[in-house]
């Protein structure tokens, strides 16, 4: 049936017409695309020779660069096309990159579809275009996609053939020197104790770095003295966009001194049940599910977290539905374990489609209406990313999840190679 990855494509592609058309077409133009012209003019700036740090988008958003340097080498390219073909090209490539997601997240609930796989990867990658991050990412032209892609393909059990001659960590590794979020996956690897992993990806972000630093020293020194340091250079911290724990203290309080300990008590304490979670998971051999953890970790832990950084819920969800095989010994048993996994992901699904967030902001411009509704509203992601890891602990409690098949004893079928 040679029709149907066409149509899965055309399918795909009309999945994306809403965010596309809202975007890209009807966004008010000094609005457009804003984060990718962020990157294409840092690859403006080394190939006209202007400091990378020093640099601003046009108005009336006044932009700078945030990002390491070795992300300013990478858009170089960017700089080379007109902003206007950068934006449709980067929104295409995003919707290729969350597919991609989907199909090695999801692989093993895809695979159940038979001869009808690519109509189920588009039945699959459809509503995760819609999600709340995923549309945000579109909107700005962001770089999360790939993010999680990359952390994605290097953790996940058995390794894409195009990966296996490569060292586990050197994705995370590369995905730490474009932006330093991904270096939750080092500690990840370290509580598991996966040395070599950790090194790998440890010294393959110590190694593009230095790379960097050699071919533009100025910027790195920039970045690394000074830039890196600034936190306003990333926008209002206290913004509904942060949808951070720390976010969340800093639009409730309290405030000053006090804040910050109940902020670092919250990563504390989120933290170790996480990362003995994604331990877990990994032990489990469900290597979707540890990387739906570790990536809502990246979140939650962080103190800056914009919506969009959240495109870790389509993993989150894939991981929730199922990417394991189930132990097929009793049919009742298995029909309720799916049932559960089915009510856990379309929660997780439902509660990231709806802009609460923002529903929030409108709620709270009402003075005569009470405030805790739409404080609530307005916290929303930083709760949905509580409940996921939850819901990502629930799934997994049963006993009959360590009797799980070990993935590499789990034949993978050519396609995904």
């Amino acid at each position: 049936m040679r029709w149907q990855w066409p149509l899965a494509v055309a399918v795909i592609a009309l999945a994306a017409v809403p965010a596309v058309l809202r975007y890209l077409v009807f966004w008010p133009m000094d609005q457009w695309q804003v984060d990718v012209e962020v990157y294409r003019d840092a690859g403006v700036s080394i190939l006209t020779g202007r400091p990378i740090y020093a640099a601003m988008t046009e108005a009336p958003q006044l932009l700078p660069f945030t990002y390491p340097p070795f992300a300013a080498i990478l858009a170089m390219p960017l700089a080379w096309l007109p902003f206007g073909v950068v934006g449709w090209l980067w929104t295409a490539a995003q919707v290729a990159a969350t597919t991609a997601i989907v199909w090695y997240a999801g692989w093993r609930l895809i695979s159940r579809a038979g001869p009808w796989v690519p109509l189920a990867l588009a039945a699959l990658t459809a509503p995760m275009l819609w999600l709340h991050p995923v549309s945000d990412g579109i909107r700005f032209g962001q770089v999360n996609a790939f993010m999680v892609l990359a952390c994605l393909m290097d953790l996940r059990r058995p390794r894409p053939g195009l990966l296996r001659r490569v060292p586990a960590g050197v994705l995370v590794g590369i995905a730490m020197s474009i932006k330093l979020t991904p270096g939750v996956f080092v500690i990840h690897y370290l509580v598991c104790r996966r040395w070599r992993e950790a090194m790998t990806a440890v010294g393959t972000a110590v190694g593009v770095t230095l790379g960097a630093w050699v071919l533009l020293p100025e910027a790195s020194f920039a970045f690394w003295g000074g830039a890196l340091q600034d936190p306003a250079r990333l926008g209002p911290n206290f913004g509904t966009s942060n949808q951070s724990m720390r976010g969340f203290l800093l639009r409730v309080g309290p405030e000053g001194v006090l804040g910050t300990v109940i902020w670092l008590v919250l990563v504390a304490i989120v933290g170790v049940l996480g990362f003995r979670l994604a331990r877990e998971l990994w032990q489990r051999d469900d290597s979707i599910g540890e990387v739906a953890v570790v990536g809502l970790l990246a979140c939650l832990l962080s103190p800056v977290a914009w919506i969009h950084h959240f495109h870790w819920v389509v993993v989150v969800i894939l991981a929730l539905l199922g990417a394991q095989p189930w132990k097929r010994s009793r049919a009742d048993a298995d029909a309720w374990w799916r049932s559960r996994r089915l009510v856990a992901g379309l929660v997780v699904g439902a509660w990231f489609l709806m802009r609460m967030p923002w529903w929030g902001i409108s709620w709270l411009n009402h003075p005569d209406w009470p405030e805790l509704p739409g404080r609530i509203l307005q916290n929303a992601d930083v709760a949905g990313g509580l409940v996921a890891l939850g819901l990502l602990w629930w799934v997994n409690r049963d006993p009959g999840v360590a009797a799980q098949v070990p993935v590499e004893r789990v034949a993978e079928p050519a396609a995904t190679t």
